[in-house]
């Protein structure tokens, strides 16, 4: 992981990871195009796809008793240690749900509601379903809502900026692992470790969302009380997010049938299927990670695979910022500005935000669609990016987020495109 560049994936294996997944180069009509917008969504693993409808094509119940109801309960409990495994989490409670941000909801909503304190502290920089869910409930609690604000310079937040707000009458500290407009990751373990010297027994709360498919994540270094992802960004399928509590807040009181355990979750039937996906996902990882280790153990192979995956993507943003011999980086094609760019790469997702001069920015997201480029424009009239961009200065960007399935070539191919867009609209 100390390669500051990157390393690509072997050519050889480069192909069989793209025959994992579905419409990497061409989409559902069989028209070219490449899917640059995985900040939004994400390719999905054809196994995952599979797997899900298989699993979700079972009429039977798994708290039934007889072969196929077992079967499917020991797909869910599967599937539970996996979600455990993602985030080498031990103990406490797995959540799933619909939607992550109905998780996350639900987690401060519980945390807001029974441990005390004066004030909830936030960054400007989170999604609205972890910032909104931190406003509504500290107004409802009648309590003082802190937010860090954003660095321009590095693209995310300092951790002095957090700590600061932090003092003994802190009731939670929500935090997003790293921005989904400009990928800059945040440090969670410096944010954990010096918020918990100023009050220990604080309650922290981080959204995963966004970081999950592009590096670790691991609970034994970063100990939170809460924190979620969705297997739809993770190469998997929409309708289904998970959320791990700590024992203590599993325990908080929640929604849940009155004859439960105390520190259950799950409201209603479980869908075995959400189980299954993760699992599928976990399986692809390890199946990657193998070819650098000889440990039979999932985590160190999820381990290896993830380590992998973030080089990988490494390498695809250097080279999306340098280019190649083939075509010149975004930071040299003239008309094209990167924002809250930074030098380095170890602190950046596969994500980054730019502009084309003479180009309003759904403008540019339509041309690039023309050439068969699939991004995402950032805008702020939208309520998903007015106050990450505002606390940014930036009135709007194109949000450009491939993934570690595409290869060089796709860069390459990106770059040509957006070099004779900038040369059109010059």
């Amino acid at each position: 992981m100390s390669s500051p560049h990157g390393l690509l994936f072997p050519d050889s294996l480069q192909r069989e990871i793209k025959s994992r997944f579905h419409f990497v180069d061409h989409d559902h009509h069989g028209r070219e195009r490449l899917f640059f917008e995985n900040a939004g969504g994400s390719l999905r693993l054809r196994s995952v796809i599979e797997r899900v409808a298989t699993v979700d094509a079972m009429p039977d119940c798994p708290e039934r008793i007889h072969e196929v109801a077992l079967e499917l309960k020991d797909i869910q409990a599967c599937g539970t240690d996996d979600v455990r495994l993602v985030l080498n989490a031990r103990g406490g409670a797995v959540y799933a749900s619909l939607t992550a941000s109905g998780g996350m909801f639900a987690a401060v909503r519980a945390i807001a509601e029974n441990v005390p304190g004066k004030n909830m502290v936030t960054t400007v920089l989170e999604h609205p379903s972890s910032f909104d869910a931190m406003a509504q409930y500290a107004e409802r609690s009648a309590r003082e809502l802190r937010v860090a604000p954003s660095n321009p310079a590095t693209g995310g937040i300092d951790v002095a900026e957090v700590v600061r707000l932090i003092d003994a009458d802190t009731c939670v500290l929500s935090v997003i692992c790293a921005s989904n407009i400009s990928g800059a990751k945040i440090d969670i373990a410096a944010i954990v470790e010096q918020a918990r010297a100023v009050k220990p027994d604080l309650y922290i709360v981080v959204d995963a969302v966004q970081h999950a498919p592009h590096g670790l994540i691991d609970l034994q270094k970063t100990p939170v009380d809460a924190i979620n992802f969705a297997p739809y960004k993770f190469f998997g399928s929409r309708g289904s997010g998970f959320t791990w509590l700590s024992d203590r807040a599993a325990r908080l009181p929640h929604d849940k049938l009155s004859g439960k355990p105390e520190n259950f979750w799950d409201l209603g039937s479980a869908a075995p299927w959400q189980f299954a996906a993760v699992s599928e996902i976990v399986d692809y990882v390890c199946w990657l990670g193998r070819r650098d280790t000889a440990s039979a153990d999932r985590r160190t192979q999820f381990v290896h695979g993830m380590q992998a995956i973030e080089l990988h993507e490494r390498a695809l943003l250097a080279r999306l910022l340098e280019g190649s011999d083939r075509a010149p980086g975004l930071r040299h094609i003239d008309g094209v500005q990167v924002f809250l760019d930074h030098p380095d790469l170890t602190r950046r997702d596969l994500i980054l935000a730019i502009s084309i001069d003479g180009l309003e920015h759904a403008q540019t997201v339509r041309e690039y669609e023309k050439r068969g480029v699939i991004v995402y424009e950032r805008v702020a009239s939208s309520i998903y990016s007015k106050r990450m961009l505002e606390s940014f200065g930036l009135q709007g960007a194109v949000r450009v987020s491939p993934l570690h399935c595409h290869g060089p070539d796709d860069i390459d191919r990106f770059l040509e495109i957006t070099q004779r867009l900038a040369a059109g609209a010059a």
